[in-house]
């Protein structure tokens, strides 16, 4: 979910592979829309077909397939940008049947995995997409128990500011340690809605110069639990 209109790079997609995966990105490309529109195109254009080769098959090792959808989109973006063009993104591979998230966090605001035992921050582990055509990211994986869910948010987002102070990710992660939620939505609405209520509570709010993204996954909780 996006708060007012798209004025920066953010870009998101998700698609589910042949071998049941759940592949999702969320992109935040240097610059004002206009600037970054044409190269976050490229990237809707390839993502899809990109992780459906990488991904689609049943005994492909997440770990391994992973790190090389990074550097074809690593490419992609090189060739869109005709150059260099920082993209932080964060890009996870959720298998339902077993409950795991395959992750790489290349330069991004850190996701939240809010469970039973609290919030984790899943920080960037790499450097973002888009400098340099050689570079190489390493997967990590966690788990997702049912009734979990991951958040992930643009760095306009943690950037929002009530005058001089910026929202930040202590804030963020207070707000969904508190929050109760049924679904993906819900949870996204309660992050915009506390967003909005920070802005606002400036004596002049000014309206976020980026764009202010959420993307979640919520994993329905156990029968019975």
């Amino acid at each position: 979910m996006y708060r007012a209109a798209r004025v920066g790079g953010d870009f998101y997609d998700f698609l589910v592979t042949a071998s049941g995966r759940l592949v999702f990105l969320l992109l935040d490309v240097a610059g004002k829309r206009e600037q970054a529109l044409d190269i976050a195109a490229a990237v809707q254009d390839h993502m899809r077909p990109l992780a459906s080769e990488a991904l689609g098959d049943h005994d492909v090792n997440e770990a391994v397939a992973l790190p090389k959808l990074m550097i074809e989109l690593n490419r992609v973006i090189l060739r869109a940008a005709s150059g260099v063009r920082c993209a932080p993104a964060f890009v996870g591979c959720y298998t339902e049947e077993l409950g795991t998230l395959t992750y790489i966090n290349a330069g991004h605001t850190p996701a939240l995995l809010k469970d039973e035992e609290g919030i984790t921050r899943l920080e960037a582990n790499g450097i973002p997409l888009g400098l340099f055509s050689h570079s190489t990211h390493d997967a990590r994986i966690t788990g997702i128990p049912p009734g979990s869910a991951l958040l992930l948010v643009s760095r306009g987002l943690v950037e929002s500011k009530a005058g001089s102070e910026e929202y930040g990710i202590e804030r963020l992660t207070e707000c969904v340690s508190k929050i109760r939620f049924q679904d993906a939505h819900d949870l996204c609405t309660h992050v915009l809605g506390d967003v909005k209520t920070f802005i606002e509570s400036a004596w002049r709010p000014k309206e976020t110069e980026n764009d202010v993204t959420t993307l979640a996954l919520v994993r329905a909780a156990a029968a019975g639990g």
